[in-house]
């Protein structure tokens, strides 16, 4: 990967505001710690997701576990380890009836869809003080490569130098295409490029393999690449999902604004390596077709060790074939097929596991699982945590109290930062700045990212 030569820059907001919870309702009970985040590499955000963090498009927050109304627990699955569940395999079941038969069933929505992130839809990803373009963050990595070490710099007083300027499937009888894409810019049109619709005969015979493959998979649900796209959408069809957010999100409202702010924006570089996936590391979109359209989009992560699920936005006239866990399953399917060319790379990441909201306990459904220990950051099984928050909603789960944080802050004077486009550890820009009151807030984001990520990310100081 180029971890190596390439920077996270981050700004850091603190959480002393409460905001409204998205899950219980309560006005003022959503507690997190929150910073933007201009450019990360995927490693910084593997370790960061690692320590409780989670990304709303370049908002990137941590909850205030003692202290948020519904406590959030980062939740990962063995992806080849998993087995699936009875409840699983009905939805399958239900999924491969729809596409053999082309029955769908018309009822309540998806109750297993993930709601958005109560900190993108209430207290929303605060305003970035710092205006960088990309050529500057690209001429302040390269200048931080031609730095001398933390320590030389310490030791010598002197600063670096400034820096320069879903879903399936197919149609009646058929199978849906997925396909992984990097995220998409705003559209510009038709495609001139893309390839002539194939012939129906070709298309059926690749759905018939498309079966035997489910059918002989581990997962019971196979997820490959489909590197040719769809044909094109058949005239007198229903209204596509590009249609259907057309018309809540017009393109002149705020609500379209933020849509494309968290599902479309993200901080992740991307990377690329010989041991690596073929794709390489970073955001993408999975994109579910049907009959030519597309009908879903699971917003994921590919990252060093795991597939870390973002998002997942449908078409509403097909809540009812559960494409919240549809799309998990399709995941881990596809986390498992990325192990083998990249052996790290086995977990993947629901999000957060929220006890106190029923609705969200369906996580732990996908086994084995693990929970993230909000003090010692260490995983547990996710059997040995479910008796601590039968008991309270807030619970260490590692039991071992000779145990703490691997990552606990030694030297906030290590603590990287960026401060009139120069590169420094704290201790030089504290020489600096004599008088400087933000100490304080620096230590308490070094304490939340942990020493290695505090002295690998820079952070931007006014």
């Amino acid at each position: 990967m180029a971890a190596n030569n390439t920077y996270s820059i981050v700004e850091y907001f603190g959480g002393d505001d409460g905001y409204r919870c998205g899950y219980c309702k309560n006005e003022r009970g959503n507690f997190s710690h929150g910073m933007w985040s201009h450019t990360m590499t995927v490693q910084d955000y593997q370790d960061l997701i690692d320590r409780g963090w989670r990304r709303s498009g370049k908002y990137v927050y941590k909850p205030i576990m003692k202290k948020t109304c519904c406590p959030q627990y980062t939740i990962r699955c063995h992806a080849t380890k998993f087995q699936p569940s009875k409840s699983h395999k009905k939805i399958l079941k239900k999924m491969n009836k729809f596409i053999s038969k082309g029955e769908l069933l018309k009822g309540p929505g998806d109750e297993h869809v993930e709601p958005m992130d109560s900190v993108c839809e209430d207290a929303g990803p605060r305003e970035p003080r710092l205006e960088i373009t990309k050529s500057a963050i690209t001429d302040i990595q390269k200048k931080v490569l031609e730095c001398p070490a933390i320590t030389e710099v310490e030791r010598n007083e002197v600063d670096v130098a400034p820096t320069g300027s879903e879903l399936p499937r197919k149609d009646p009888d058929s199978v849906a295409d997925s396909r992984t894409a990097t995220a998409p810019k705003p559209g510009k049109g038709s495609d001139p490029n893309r390839p002539p619709c194939r012939k129906a005969k070709d298309l059926r015979k690749e759905r018939r393999n498309q079966k035997e493959q489910l059918k002989h998979s581990s997962v019971g649900v196979s997820s490959t690449l489909i590197t040719s796209p769809p044909s094109h959408t058949l005239t007198n069809q229903p209204k596509t999902l590009e249609d259907f957010l057309t018309e809540i999100c017009p393109d002149s409202s705020s609500h379209c604004l933020e849509f494309r702010r968290f599902l479309c924006d993200s901080p992740l570089e991307a990377e690329y390596s010989t041991d690596g996936p073929e794709m390489g590391y970073g955001s993408f979109h999975q994109q579910y077709w049907l009959d030519g359209q597309m009908v879903a989009v699971g917003v994921i992560d590919i990252l060093p060790t795991c597939v870390s699920s973002v998002y997942l936005y449908y078409h509403p006239d097909f809540a009812s074939l559960s494409l919240g866990s549809y799309s998990a399953l399709r995941e881990i399917a596809f986390t498992r097929q990325l192990q083998k060319q990249s052996p790290k790379l086995s977990h993947y990441y629901l999000g957060f596991y929220i006890y106190s909201c029923p609705k969200m306990r369906y996580k732990g459904q996908y086994r084995p699982s693990d929970l993230l220990c909000p003090e010692t950051y260490a995983w547990v099984p996710i059997e040995q945590c479910l008796p601590h928050l039968e008991n309270s909603r807030y619970a260490r789960f590692n039991q071992n109290l000779d145990e703490g944080d691997a990552q606990v802050l030694k030297d906030v004077g290590r603590v990287l930062v960026l401060h009139r486009r120069t590169v420094m550890p704290y201790t030089v820009y504290s020489r600096k700045r004599k008088g400087s009151t933000d100490e304080t807030e620096v230590q308490e984001y070094a304490t939340l990212v942990g020493q290695n990520c505090a002295e690998r990310i820079l952070l931007y100081r006014a």
